[in-house]
């Protein structure tokens, strides 16, 4: 009997590998879509680790609860621009990023470089003993950044030498002796900037080293800066948006570096829940693509943030959005001599052109508590720097020839911008694309049970508001009251109706629109005079997405090991 099976097993086998071989391109994308990996063996490897991941707590991530600062145009890009010392270069640079569709900057201003030789003084006297003012340069920027559209993420690190009584010593990133100094500068440039910057970082990857000194890190410092730089920033401006210091990802506990998720639950002990508006990380891909849904706390890919989210949720903030201000792919030369070559892994530029907006997209879709991207970086001032890693995560050379990704990033934000499934503010930057939000015929108003204290009132008429979402399911969350009219809506073109707002009494309230085969819709509301809009849900139902994942690799278990039973008792005769 077993000699008969023989060949009939060859033959399966061989069934089996012809119809692998046949459908390998098909194969390869689904495998993709789940592990990031392109490699044939790093897909199957990736495969059973995603498989074992299913075995773990997946973290939380609550996405159908109001989230501040989350609906923002996400396309932001890191620049060095106090590094170019031709402010015309600084202006091709900007023109450069906003043609390119960027609509963020992330822009340090180094203290070291405004607050040079003593506190309270602002003259460079580096290079001319008359000196000059140190802020003309960042004047410069606040203007190209408002010429061309653009909104600025100033990042507020890199104390002076003279902050210190060890001076460089404990290195030149190490934070000051008296944190005062530091809120003192944060406060002199908020001030000076009053009305024409609205987000401040406060410091950059306090969990790491060399960016808190030569010393142990110190989440319990860092909530102390952070705090009281939060409250003197908000007293020179209440609607200024506090981030807080990126985190770095890192599984590394050595005393210099700091595991971020034990630094980020440390920083809540401390009191850091009262002190920041928008939880800031690093989103690198390192060594897997965009679409790597595997999840394991010890492995850095595009889902750590995940992570993030669920201590976040765990500390009472699933309220707050989190912004990557850093996020790419290393398209590293083979013959670097930097022994950290591999550091931040390996893609080709071609790769990397491919990957960057399939990131972004993957963010809209799927995690709608991701607010900005800030792509890392735009421009090295010069190749100075060209023997060091980090230096090849440029999208434009020193001498502003684009590289692929730039031409990649610019097709991809041309595209109509989508309200994808979550729970989204009422000033989604969808809403009435390519039109400003909302016109003259609008205001913000306080009202009670809305979700952060307020919503957009129509004061002049029936006010539209249009959009597209991705979506199976449209919620509207608006006011009710005695005198509060109707609402119509247009769905397509063809799909129209009317939903009455009349209520006894004045609230928030959420209501159903329409349920529609899922997929893209376009949308046309008709908001009465006096009405409020407070956000909308987009829900996709069915089973699609992570869940027809699970489903498929759970039938594909079953298969083995049922082919696996069946060979054993054909064996045994």
């Amino acid at each position: 009997m077993r000699r008969h099976l023989i060949p009939i097993l060859i033959a399966g086998i061989l069934i089996a590998l012809a119809g692998a071989w046949y459908w390998r391109e098909p194969i390869g994308d689904a495998l993709f879509e789940v592990t990031g990996e392109e490699s044939p063996p790093g897909q199957i490897r990736g495969l059973a680790e995603w498989l074992g991941s299913l075995l773990r707590r997946h973290p939380r991530t609550d996405p159908m609860v109001p989230i501040a600062h989350s609906d923002v145009n996400p396309f932001g890009v890191n620049t060095f621009l106090q590094l170019e010392a031709d402010p015309a270069n600084r202006e091709r640079q900007v023109q450069m990023i906003a043609e390119a569709g960027f609509h963020w900057i992330r822009q340090e201003f180094p203290w070291e470089d405004i607050e040079i030789h003593g506190r309270g003084d602002f003259v460079d006297r580096r290079n001319d003993p008359n000196g000059i003012s140190a802020w003309l340069k960042y004047d410069h920027i606040v203007e190209l950044a408002e010429r061309y559209g653009l909104e600025l993420i100033v990042r507020l690190s890199n104390p002076p030498a003279w902050s210190r009584a060890a001076g460089d010593e404990i290195g030149h990133l190490a934070p000051p002796d008296d944190f005062r100094d530091f809120v003192n500068f944060a406060v002199a440039v908020a001030s000076r900037y009053r009305g024409r910057i609205h987000h401040y970082q406060i410091w950059n990857e306090p969990n790491i080293y060399p960016e808190w000194g030569n010393q142990g890190v110190n989440p319990e410092a860092y909530t102390e800066l952070l705090c009281m730089t939060y409250h003197a920033l908000k007293e020179i401006d209440p609607d200024i948006v506090v981030i807080s210091g990126a985190l770095a990802p890192t599984v590394a506990m050595d005393g210099l570096n700091l595991n971020d998720f034990i630094f980020l639950q440390r920083m809540y002990e401390a009191g850091a829940g009262d002190c920041f508006d928008v939880l800031a990380v690093q989103g690198y891909g390192l060594n897997s693509g965009p679409t790597d849904h595997r999840l394991n706390p010890m492995t850095i890919n595009v889902n750590h943030h995940l992570y993030i989210r669920d201590i976040m949720i765990a500390n009472g903030d699933a309220h707050k959005a989190i912004w990557l201000t850093e996020a790419d792919w290393n398209p590293v030369p083979d013959d670097l001599p930097d022994p950290n070559r591999l550091m931040y892994g390996q893609v080709t530029e071609e790769q990397r052109a491919r990957w960057v907006p399939m990131f972004y997209q993957r963010a809209q879709e799927e995690w709608p508590w991701i607010g900005v991207i800030a792509f890392w970086y735009f421009k090295p001032a010069s190749d100075e720097a060209s023997d060091q890693a980090w230096y090849y995560f440029r999208m434009v050379e020193p001498d502003f020839t684009p590289l692929p990704v730039y031409d990649s990033m610019r097709e991809y934000t041309s595209e109509e911008p989508v309200m994808y499934p979550g729970w989204h503010q009422e000033d989604h930057w969808a809403i009435n694309y390519p039109l400003p939000a909302y016109n003259a015929g609008w205001e913000r108003v306080e009202a009670e049970g809305a979700a952060f204290g307020t919503c957009l009132q129509a004061v002049g008429g029936r006010m539209p508001v249009r959009f597209t979402f991705d979506g199976a399911r449209l919620d509207i969350v608006i006011s009710t009251g005695p005198d509060e009219g109707e609402l119509s809506y247009e769905i397509d073109g063809s799909q129209r109706g009317t939903i009455g707002l009349r209520a006894p009494e004045p609230g928030i309230t959420r209501l159903k629109l329409a349920d529609l085969p899922a997929g893209r819709h376009h949308i046309t509301l008709y908001v009465p005079d006096g009405a409020c809009l407070d956000g909308f849900i987009v829900m996709r139902e069915g089973l699609i997405g992570q869940t027809a994942i699970i489903l498929g690799g759970a039938a594909s278990l079953v298969g083995a090991a049922l082919v696996m039973i069946a060979l054993r008792r054909r064996a045994a005769f």
